[in-house]
């Protein structure tokens, strides 16, 4: 019998700093490992779940009630991107909640959260104090950890999965953007007059709908895509998308794109995409300690004094330090720890974000930058 058809049981999250959590379990009966990393959105986890970005990851989310509005069927637009995902099916390896809503109500529920991780095999335990939790995790940092959804009527045998979580491998140091990137180039032909490359480390379904709706064709090209092979596409301008893991991993990527900033491309990044421009430019990157996930960061930007208010999901940034004498200087910060928000060429007209302008969930307020990037296309052209 799948595990789909098995009623889950009890549930334990167990964390490398040998502390545990005993709940209710719910979706896949199974046994998972990965990064356990927080996000306090308060809403969008339909979109969280099917974001690249989660992929290894074990989610903690903040909000005490979720799944109280179901889950959407997966519905498609005319270009074959998914409307009410980031991609099409779950990229994180497990969820962790307080409180699991099994009656859901919303006009676009077709299911219920339990049914969704159910139908895709992804574990989740309910019933537990992510408060607690997560003053954890800030404290110390995120963590590495199993999550175990048992049988009904079967107990989790803590002692053991205290042994098996010392042995756990960190995803970050795995090549996570090999695993959500597409394998062959596709074609999303609007009848625009320039056309965009977007490099896929695992790009949200949200930056295609904000390009398209913008009259570009784009092409998407896997993340190991070389720079001859994207010139020959005849781009007006490369996107570098957001996607999971240490962008040090991504050594051919920052090739690529080192390589295509010397052809003089206007370029964009998003999220790791901010990170890749800046290794590819001589920068240097870190691992925070918690990382940024959430749908209220405040960006502030350094020439207008503006702040606005993002949705970000990282666990790495750029160190500020490190692009003295690259070409690159800091243009958005973080007002609450004063990280790197985002980077611009101080010649040229190419520059990158750490946050998600198209959003999906969280705030449209800095949507503009794609306006900002698409003008750059077309001077180009």
């Amino acid at each position: 019998m799948g595990s789909r058809h098995v009623r889950a049981g009890k549930a334990a999250l167990v964390l490398e700093d040998g502390s545990f959590f005993i709940g209710r379990g719910f979706g896949a009966v199974k046994k998972v490992s990965g990064e356990v990393v927080f996000s306090t959105g308060m809403v969008g986890y339909p979109e969280s779940l099917t974001d690249p970005s989660y992929l290894g990851q074990i989610l903690v989310l903040t909000y005490p009630l979720v799944g109280n509005y179901g889950v959407p069927e997966y519905d498609y637009d005319k270009f074959g991107i998914p409307i009410s995902f980031e991609s099409t099916g779950i990229k994180v390896r497990g969820l962790v909640i307080q409180e699991l809503c099994l009656r859901p109500h919303h006009w676009a529920s077709r299911k219920t959260l339990d049914e969704w991780l159910r139908e895709e095999g992804v574990p989740g335990i309910y019933g537990i104090d992510t408060r607690c939790l997560t003053k954890k995790l800030r404290e110390r940092g995120v963590m590495l950890g199993i999550l175990e959804v048992c049988r009904e009527g079967e107990e989790p045998n803590i002692d053991r999965l205290l042994e098996e979580v010392k042995r756990v491998p960190d995803p970050n140091k795995t090549n996570l953007v090999g695993e959500v990137s597409v394998k062959e180039p596709g074609y999303y032909e609007c009848g625009g007059r320039v056309r965009v490359v977007v490099i896929d480390c695992g790009i949200k379904a949200g930056i295609l709908r904000c390009l398209l709706k913008r009259s570009v064709d784009v092409v998407r090209v896997p993340y190991n895509f070389q720079a001859k092979e994207i010139l020959e596409l005849k781009p007006g301008g490369v996107l570098i998308s957001n996607g999971p893991g240490d962008p040090k991993m991504c050594g051919g990527t920052i090739e690529t794109v080192r390589a295509l900033i010397g052809e003089g491309l206007p370029m964009m990044g998003i999220c790791l995409g901010n990170q890749i421009m800046a290794l590819a430019m001589g920068g240097d990157t870190y691992k925070l300690r918690y990382g940024h996930r959430s749908q209220n960061q405040p960006a502030l930007d350094l020439k207008t004094g503006l702040c606005y208010i993002t949705i970000q999901n990282h666990g790495y940034a750029v160190r500020a330090e490190s692009l003295e004498g690259t070409g690159l200087e800091c243009w958005f910060i973080n007002a609450n720890d004063r990280t790197v928000e985002g980077i611009k060429f101080r010649d040229g007209p190419s520059f990158a974000v750490q946050w998600h302008p198209e959003a999906s969930p969280g705030p449209y307020d800095t949507e503009f930058l794609f306006d900002e990037f698409i003008k750059s296309v077309w001077r180009a052209s």
